[in-house]
This record gives C-alpha cells, structure tokens and sequence, in this order.
C-alpha cells in the first residue's frame, strides 16, 4: 500500500524515472503557518548528488505544492506536494531490465507480484519513491514542534565495520542522545556522524568500496526529545511497533533496535528496570535510566525515544556478477546507471520523516481520546 497513517495520513506517489514524485498529505489542522520554505531544508539533506559519497545523480528535488494551503496558511484540506524529476535517464537501464533481475533488488518480486514492472530503475522500490515521505514529514514535524517542541535527530553511527559507541549503558552515549543536534550532525559533513575520532574513518570506508565498484552498509540511529507521555496504541499499535513498521518500510532498511535492545538481554531486569523519580523543575514522574527507550507497554513515557536502524549495502553495483536471467540461463550482469556506494547518510532525513509522521498521528489520536474523555466526565 501508498498509504501510512491514520489520522494524519500521507500517500506518496511516483516512480525513479517518471516525470515526477510527490504525495498527498491528509489530516494536517488548519490554520498552521506552512511554506515550501518549511519542506525544502529536509528534501535537500536527502537530494542526490551531495557528495563523492553519493549517486552523481543531480536533482534539484525543489518541492511546488499544489493545494490544501492558502495565505501560508493550512486549510484543513489535503495537501498535495510535487518534485519534479529532471534528472532521470531510463535508457541506463535498457540492456538490463528485460534480461535479468538485479540481485538483492525489487525486479523479480515486483514482478512475480503485479506480472509487469518499471522499466527503468527500481521504480517504487527505489529511494526516490522516499521523497514524498520526506516532504510530508518535514509538515509533521513543524506540527510536533508547534504543539510540543518536539525534537527529533538522526545521525550516522556505523558504516561497515566502522561504528562509534552506541552502547545503550554508557553515559556518554546517552549525553549524545540528550544533547545532539541536526546542526552538529550535518557540520560533519556528508557522513553525518557525530564522532570525529572515527567520521573520517567511514568516510575511507566508503571511498574504499566504491574505488571497487562496490557498497557498503551502515546503521542510522535517531533520537526523539520532548515527546509527550501517553502516545502509543495498545495492543497491536504500540508506539515501539509504529516505529519499527515506518523504519522497515523504507528501502534497504534491514531491522529495529529501540533503548536497550539486543544488549539488554544480558542484563538482569535488577539492574535494568528503570527506576521512577519526581523531578521538581518538571513536577513529574521520570526514570533515573532510560533502558526502555522511552516507551512501556507501548506508550511513551516522556523520556527520550531512541532507536537505530540498520542500512544494507546497495544492491545495484557496478561490478559484473554471475547471475541468472528471467527465463533462467545463466549470465553475467554488470548494471548501469548511477547509485549511492552508501546509502547510510542520506537515509537520515527519511528516517526522521518516518518518526515524525508516527509521531503526528499518535499525537492527533491521543488529542481526540483526551478531548472524548473531557466531554463524557
């Protein structure tokens, strides 16, 4: 499905090579102050062609909305965004796409499932398919900071073997989370990792595979700040499940890991638990540690939200491989077209998308439960 949400919903549409991409954003509330000055800041952190450490592919990705907004501000009505694809180059693709299913790629299972596929790039399965989701999380996340100052960073902590400390134990790592900023991650240029002892290290990383016609993979972990308490739907919509289903389903995403995560399964719940305090700045409840990741039982529980997200290598290299065609001879494929040796740094903006649009529509809904709980005591 095209369709994420339920209360504040976004459709995108569009494929690789096609004239344009964009979505349909439903449920924004009137009268908010919105510019495409607004949107553009995140497309342009996601746009190719950044850097060496990205595809040469040169778009633009300047965003022209379309409806739902007049006088700047929301009217309640859907709100239709568009980017235009004026890079695109299909004919990369004519000598491969009929012959053989890119390994690892969408080619074969797009096609096993709807009997016919794009004919140039990854079409809906490819990244630019992303962009419709960036452009309606940057309007989710300009409502989140109006309503609650909510803050929501995403940076780079591993690529391939190269990582900096992401233990979920460690004081430093949780100061990172409580202090870092979209500011101090994008000062470290393209690869967006906050660590200068080992930014510079990935960065070789990169340049090592793509030298080889190769890529690499990495892990993107983001952070959410101010985040009210109560948001999450139980049973089967808790907030850690919304998250993991908007991670997931962004390209190349390969997994999930909220607070403790697989580490914590060696730590004895004594040591574990987080244990509740009153803070008196705050006048409330808050827990000396955040190994839950900010949220029990599903619901967020106004510490920080905290996860990573890990990021295969590209499937679309440049180095021939010994493969198999459609009706099953053998051959060799060396693809064409241009793609990222690394997709890692680029996903963050997608990333923190994905968060916002979970986030605004736990939000909307949790409003409407405490509205219907004002009117009925």
């Amino acid at each position: 499905m095209s369709t994420f949400g339920k209360l504040f919903k976004v459709t995108t549409y569009g494929e690789s090579h096609c004239k344009s991409v964009g979505c349909i954003v439903d449920g924004v509330p009137p009268g908010m102050t919105l510019t495409e000055a607004d949107i553009q800041p995140q497309l342009t952190r996601r746009r190719p062609g950044q850097s060496k450490l990205s595809t040469p592919r040169n778009e633009k990705d300047k965003v022209e909305i379309q409806s739902g907004i007049e006088f700047n501000k929301t009217l309640g009505t859907p709100i239709a965004m568009l980017i235009r694809n004026e890079d695109q180059r299909p004919n990369d693709y004519n000598d491969i796409m009929n012959k053989f299913p890119r390994p690892s790629h969408a080619d074969f299972t797009y096609s096993e499932k709807y009997g016919i596929q794009a004919s140039s790039g990854g079409g809906r399965a490819s990244a630019r398919e992303t962009i419709g989701r960036v452009a309606a999380g940057a309007i989710a996340e300009k409502f989140l900071k109006q309503v609650s100052n909510v803050e929501i960073v995403g940076f780079v902590t591993q690529i391939g073997e190269i990582k900096m400390e992401r233990n979920p134990f460690d004081p430093n790592f949780q100061h990172v989370l409580n202090t870092i900023t979209r500011e101090k991650v994008d000062s470290m240029g393209p690869i967006r990792c906050p660590d200068a002892s080992v930014a510079g290290d990935m960065v070789k990383e990169i340049e090592k595979y793509r030298g080889n016609q190769d890529s690499i993979g990495g892990v993107v972990t983001c952070v959410v700040r101010n985040l009210p308490t109560g948001l999450g739907e139980p049973c089967f919509d808790k907030l850690e499940a919304m998250l993991a289903h908007a991670m997931l389903s962004i390209p190349a995403s390969k997994g999930f890991e909220i607070g403790s995560g697989f580490a914590g399964v060696s730590v004895p719940g004594s040591k574990h638990n987080d244990m509740f305090y009153y803070d008196e700045e705050q006048k409330r409840l808050r827990t000396k540690t955040n190994n839950s990741g900010g949220i029990q039982g599903g619901i967020s529980n106004g510490e920080n939200i905290y996860f990573s997200v890990p990021f295969k290598s590209v499937a679309t290299i440049s180095q021939e491989q010994k493969t198999a065609t459609y009706d099953g001879k053998e051959g060799v494929l060396a693809a064409k077209g241009r793609h990222d040796p690394a997709v890692t740094p680029r996903a963050i903006p997608i990333v923190e998308a994905m968060t916002a649009l979970v986030l605004a529509d736990a939000l909307l809904i949790q409003k409407s439960r405490e509205y219907s709980r004002s009117i009925v005591n």
